[in-house]
């Protein structure tokens, strides 16, 4: 904590003028080897999302002449401090976060500090430690595009529009900030009785069945609604499903994020009416390259700092961009995210 803390001030000259200069000592040289070692811990794999990320960042840190050491907890808490302690045995130079849960990781973060290794969270906050580095995309914009998206639809027609509501896993806390966004744009239409909530709950672990549960209870307790603020394309899914099997999948506008193949295609067929566009190979490409930077202890220069709770993290934060039918080919396959013949099927 000392050393950021000095490098900062003996820095702040250059953060006035382009953010706040990252660096952390340690035990271990990368000159000691011929090629930096990387720790990836993930979360999870068992998402198509999570799988793109893995294999950008590992082609990225190749390219950037590191090896990359990956470990996925199976959004297990214990096996994702068992996996830290793995990596931290083999002697990586430094280790990417992508926590299950972001308070039960800054233990992972204490034991990766007391070996002198840097740390980056990615994607996800890990709270309550001293963290190094935060890589993500503005979290709170994702959610004010998807709420942004209903209340334009909602306006288009008269009469009180009533929302059922799907929030992510309480672990992410992620999930908290798009539900900070989404409220920003959705409280006032509520304060103002043009929109009514009438059934929200947390899904937990992001799982699509779980996601599925709580649409089937909103469909039994409310009945007819208008709208599904659904925080990604997972949670998205399972809604659609029990939607589907209601007879009312098309007829209930449904948001997402994460622009999954699998919602592309559910938006060209009309069932999702948006995802979110986050251009997760520029995210990987800049988290392995940040990588690199704290495996060769390299200063890093980030223009945005985020509470956490016990410190404010320095932190770079990246655009998204709201996707519909009518741009899906101006932006997710333009990128060459996606393939115009895996979305636009015949």
């Amino acid at each position: 904590m000392k050393l950021r803390i000095t490098l900062v001030l003996v820095s702040c000259l250059l953060s006035v003028l382009t953010g706040l200069v990252v660096s952390r000592g340690g035990a271990k040289a990368t000159a000691q080897r011929s090629r930096p070692l990387i720790g990836l811990s993930m979360d999870t794999l068992k998402e198509e999302r999570w799988q793109g990320d893995r294999d950008r960042f590992i082609a990225r840190a190749n390219q950037l002449g590191a090896d990359v050491e990956t470990l996925s907890a199976n959004s297990d808490d214990n096996r994702q401090i068992k996996d830290v302690e793995a990596l931290i045995t083999k002697g990586v130079d430094a280790l990417v976060i992508i926590p299950h849960d972001g308070a039960a990781c800054a233990k992972a973060v204490e034991l990766a500090h007391q070996a002198g290794i840097p740390v980056l969270a990615y994607d996800r906050l890990i709270t309550g430690c001293d963290l190094d580095l935060y890589m993500t995309f503005d979290n709170v914009k994702v959610g004010e595009l998807q709420a942004k998206f209903l209340a334009a639809a909602f306006a288009i027609t008269p009469g009180k529009k009533r929302l059922v509501r799907i929030y992510g896993s309480k672990t992410d806390n992620n999930a908290f900030l798009f539900k900070q966004g989404q409220d920003n744009i959705i409280g006032p239409l509520v304060e103002k009785g043009e929109v009514e909530i009438v059934h929200e709950d947390w899904a937990q672990d992001w799982r699509p069945e779980n996601a599925k549960k709580i649409a089937n209870a909103a469909i039994t307790k409310a009945g007819n609604f208008d709208a599904i603020l659904a925080s990604n394309d997972g949670t998205a899914g399972g809604a659609i499903q029990a939607l589907v099997e209601e007879g009312l999948a098309g007829k209930i506008l449904v948001t997402g994020q994460d622009a999954e193949k699998a919602a592309c295609q559910r938006i060209v067929a009309g069932a999702q009416s948006m995802t979110i566009y986050k251009p997760l190979k520029e995210l990987a490409s800049k988290a392995a390259e940040a990588a690199v930077k704290l495996a060769q202890r390299r200063p890093i220069v980030a223009r945005a700092e985020l509470d956490n709770g016990k410190v404010k993290v320095p932190s770079i934060f990246l655009e998204v961009i709201s996707v519909t039918k009518d741009n899906l080919r101006e932006t997710v396959i333009a990128d060459g995210f996606l393939k115009e013949a895996d979305v636009f099927t015949p």
